[in-house]
């Protein structure tokens, strides 16, 4: 499995490509978008999602995993995050791939053990669990790999769909 994590901003975008092969975790790639502060946000977002496309076009993920909206102090901080939140979502929704939208809390605890890690705690434990000689820079890549890092590490669990598709056929193999 292979998943593409992402840390949204407009700004500076962390992104990091995870793959799982049986009970082992690999880096594939990490990094970030950036974009030019002085640009309009359209021109931003644009790039944001062109980055974005190109990164599921070289590494042809099996999902993405994408931090959630943390409410700011500050309105516009949160509405601007949310419009970067937008333009990777449809780029994922575009390329046919599930999405799987986790809270900072859960991301931070998937990775550190508690919801309420810091920014170097994340990059300590994202660095020992890929057995990487430094933690990756800079902390939005982190992030990035912290979300994917979440989503390979969640449980698999059967949907509830899947569950009750599968009870006819169990009915019927019993008689």
């Amino acid at each position: 499995m292979r998943v593409l994590g992402i840390d949204p901003g407009t700004a500076v975008t962390g992104y990091g490509v995870v793959r799982r092969e049986g009970t082992g975790i690999a880096l594939s790639e990490c990094g970030v978008i950036r974009t030019k502060a002085r640009e309009p946000l359209a021109s931003r977002l644009e790039e944001i999602y062109e980055g974005v496309r190109e990164l599921i076009a070289r590494h042809k993920p099996d999902a993405v995993a994408v931090e959630d909206v943390f409410y700011a102090r500050n309105v516009r901080t949160t509405v601007v995050l949310g419009h970067a939140r937008g333009v990777i979502l449809l780029a994922a929704q575009q390329a046919g791939l599930p999405l799987h939208e986790m809270p900072p809390a859960v991301i931070k605890k998937a990775v550190t053990g508690t919801g309420n890690a810091t920014k170097e705690q994340v990059q300590f434990m994202v660095a020992k669990l890929l057995r990487l000689k430094k933690a990756p820079e800079p902390a939005d890549a982190s992030d990035g790999v912290a979300a994917a890092l979440a989503c390979c590490m969640a449980p698999v669990l059967p949907s509830v769909a899947d569950a009750l598709a599968a009870l006819p056929r169990a009915r019927a193999m019993r008689t």
